[in-house]
């Protein structure tokens, strides 16, 4: 395992080390960072599982470094130092997301602990598949919905509550948050006995579209030679689904204000109107908002699709769930692909909590199943997974070499090199310093070098 220390107090920085170095198991690499900058910047670079940050530093604070790494990757156990016993402190520690608290000073027993405790939790949740837990993850069957973060739990709740009624919902959210997911949870929720039809807008052609959705009669245009249902009428007793609703014509704007008014349609060349009972789940990743003050978007229609607006969190704002879905993810696909994939690597795990996924859970699954196919072992590795960004640390500031003394210059070109090489290494240190033609040895003091610039005072 990986341990950063964050101080800026050499003492204390020389005292964790000394534990680290006396421990006879686990194995454990340490770093060392005296403030939140350099301490987020070698998060980013580096595959880190447990940071232990003093609660006062020159640039920030212990919740600065608490925060930042839980932004990059929820995956990583930060325990906060400080000096005060305070009950108060304490809890808004633990609430504010970390793992645990040591009081200052610190001692032997309580590194030791705190590093025990996170190598077992990595035995369970990065050596192998993880164990089936107690919770809402544990079963795909709810709606094919996995998660275990609050903010999911959250939505769910809501829907839940929505179901019973006959409101009309919107989701709101990002492509690939599972909105269609969350309509037939809705759906399965509500106890309506009819079907459950989901239509999207943006794949009808504007020629067809009301046809498709109100049905039409036979000779009412050039190639309709017979009557057609349209989905409202297939969606009868149950709920019609219809995603991407912003992309809807102003003339089908109208038609669908008076279905939701009066729960009435009529269908392409018939004067007479057709009473149904289906529930309207709408969906978008637009701001419809905007739309309604830009003239885009019929206001009626808004607040009639608006009773109920749940939105969906980007997967970059849940991140705590990317590991339950990419288990979920490498078992389906694995059958389906008769592969013996039985997981993923710490560092390929560690590359997913960092990545953006502006594709959000659509591009997580598409990545895993590329993984899955090209996978040579039982586990899933870097190499496996497609190319991509990474997130930059929240504190990272562009530096350029201009207006810098010889030795500033030297510095920043020696560290760039340095973490490029531990960036195609994944963070291995053994790798990089084999590529740069030095000894592990010898990287090691280069980081602490770069990390600890400044060389102790002496006396005159």
């Amino acid at each position: 395992m990986t341990l950063l220390a964050v101080d800026d107090d050499e003492t204390q920085i020389e005292l964790i080390r000394s534990v680290i170095d006396a421990l006879d198991y686990p194995p454990v690499e340490y770093l060392s960072a005296t403030n939140v900058k350099e301490a987020l910047s070698l998060v980013a670079r580096s595959v880190i599982d447990l940071v232990l940050t003093d609660l006062h530093l020159p640039d920030g604070s212990g919740f600065d470094v608490l925060t930042g790494v839980k932004a990059l990757s929820p995956a990583i156990a930060v325990v906060v130092m400080t000096a005060f016993a305070d009950t108060r402190e304490a809890v808004s520690l633990l609430k504010g997301g970390a793992d645990d608290y040591l009081i200052k000073p610190t001692t032997r027993d309580g590194i030791e602990r705190i590093v025990l405790r996170v190598n077992e939790r990595m035995a369970l949740q990065h050596e192998a598949l993880l164990p089936p837990d107690e919770g809402p993850a544990a079963s795909p069957a709810v709606a094919g919905i996995i998660y275990r973060s609050e903010s999911m739990a959250a939505v769910l709740s809501m829907a839940s509550r929505a179901a019973n009624s006959s409101a009309t919902v919107l989701l709101s959210g990002e492509s690939g948050t599972g909105k269609e997911l969350v309509a037939r949870f809705i759906h399965e929720r509500s106890g309506r006995k009819g079907a459950f039809v989901a239509v999207s807008i943006s794949a009808l052609p504007e020629s067809l579209a009301e046809s498709e959705l109100f049905g039409h009669l036979k000779g009412s245009f050039t190639g309709a030679n017979a009557d057609r249902l349209g989905r409202f009428e297939e969606a009868e007793g149950g709920t019609i689904f219809l995603d991407e609703i912003g992309e809807i014509s102003p003339l089908l704007q109208v038609k669908l204000l008076r279905t939701i008014q009066f729960g009435q349609i009529e269908r392409v060349g018939e004067n007479r109107t057709r009473n149904l009972d289906v529930r309207i789940i709408a969906a978008t990743n637009r701001n419809l908002a905007r739309m309604v003050e830009e003239n885009a978007f019929r206001r009626d229609l808004y607040f009639r699709l608006n009773v109920i607006e749940i939105s969906l969190p980007p997967l970059r704002e849940r991140k705590e769930d990317i590991r339950h879905l990419v288990d979920h993810f490498i078992a389906r696909f694995s059958e389906r692909n008769r592969k013996t994939v039985k997981g993923i690597t710490r560092e390929a795990l560690d590359l997913l909590h960092k990545r953006p996924f502006p594709g959000n859970i659509r591009e997580l699954e598409n990545a895993i199943e590329r993984a899955v196919v090209l996978c040579r072992g039982e586990f899933i590795r870097i190499a496996d997974l497609p190319p991509g960004p990474i997130e930059e640390s929240p504190k990272k500031e562009a530096e350029s070499f201009a207006a810098k003394d010889y030795h500033s210059a030297m510095r920043d070109f020696e560290s760039e090199l340095i973490h490029a090489a531990l960036d195609r290494s994944a963070g291995n240190q053994s790798a990089a310093a084999r590529e740069l033609g030095i000894s592990e040895r010898h990287l090691r003091s280069c980081l602490h070098r770069l990390y600890n610039p400044n060389p102790p005072p002496t006396l005159d």
